[in-house]
């Protein structure tokens, strides 16, 4: 059985640091993480797709977490294919032109930036989340492949946000391109019956990792404000319908990362509390508490 960890996406997000879900004591940037990783075991790391990170940060991130933490690393905006603000570029690369030069670059920066994390054994993946205007297409495949050429040698996980990549009659190449690719897909959890709801399926493509990114459920879903995007308290009876997909997720590869990232306030933490209860799974403590490995 693979271990499965639970975690939200981010830990720095404003809505939680302002929840109260921080004890006095923990609330600087060290204090922060370090209370994070004594409760949960995963998280994913996604100012890196705002803004590239430094190397001297990420060494910061693996020292203050225990062996066998993980970061899941969101790829900068400008990789993926999102519109990117100058400002979310280094000072020297505003003024380029955004051609393959400009892409190769910023790519060699944010590996360059995680290097700390890889040698360090926290890293879980790179996640290439792709936008909706991302369609399924020849085009597409190559954008796709030519993102996991320049990660060749790096752990490589794929969210697709156009849901026409998992609708019936494209699921199955879809999966096909990305076991070719060595690249784990990213299953979601979004509301169902809307435009932009995703498809909650959860293929394996490569036997080392399985993620899924639970967005909560609110109706507006791909349309709203990302207050309005994320809201959701998600029920234990909503969790507990991912069980049998968790288990099999989890008997078909090594590690599992199930991360909530419905973050109004400490909704996500709460979900991913619940989650963990239900399956059972005990987080790894940082040394002084006693725990159990995780399944």
């Amino acid at each position: 059985m693979a271990r499965i960890l639970v975690g939200t996406c981010g830990w720095t997000d404003r809505a939680l640091m302002t929840s109260g879900w921080y004890p006095r004591g923990h609330r600087d940037t060290e204090g922060r993480l370090r209370y994070y990783a004594g409760r949960f075991p995963v998280v994913e790391a996604d100012s890196p797709y705002y803004a590239l990170p430094s190397p001297g940060t990420t060494r910061l991130w693996a020292e203050r977490t225990p062996a066998g933490f993980r970061f899941d690393v969101k790829a900068h905006s400008l990789l993926t294919g999102h519109p990117t603000r100058p400002a979310a570029l280094p000072a020297d690369l505003r003024d380029r032109a955004r051609d393959d030069g400009l892409l190769d670059e910023v790519w060699a920066r944010y590996a360059e930036a995680l290097e700390p994390l890889r040698r360090a054994g926290r890293l879980g993946t790179l996640l290439f989340q792709f936008p909706p205007s991302l369609a399924p297409g020849p085009r597409a495949e190559a954008f796709v492949r030519g993102c996991r050429e320049r990660a060749r040698d790096w752990p490589f996980a794929v969210e697709f946000r156009n849901p026409a990549w998992w609708r019936a009659g494209q699921e199955r190449a879809t999966t096909a391109l990305l076991a070719g690719l060595d690249a784990t897909a990213v299953a979601v959890d979004t509301a169902q019956g809307l435009p932009t709801s995703m498809p909650p399926v959860a293929p394996v493509t490569t036997t080392r990792l399985s993620v899924v990114r639970f967005h909560g459920r609110s109706p507006h879903w791909g349309t709203g404000g990302k207050e309005d995007r994320f809201r959701h308290g998600y029920t234990e009876r909503e969790l507990a319908g991912w069980l049998p997909r968790v288990r099999e997720l989890a008997a078909r590869t090594d590690e599992v990362h199930l991360l909530f990232n419905n973050c109004c306030a400490d909704a996500a933490a709460r979900a991913a509390e619940t989650m963990r209860g239900l399956l059972d799974v005990t987080v790894p403590r940082q040394a002084g508490h006693a725990c159990r490995e995780p399944i």
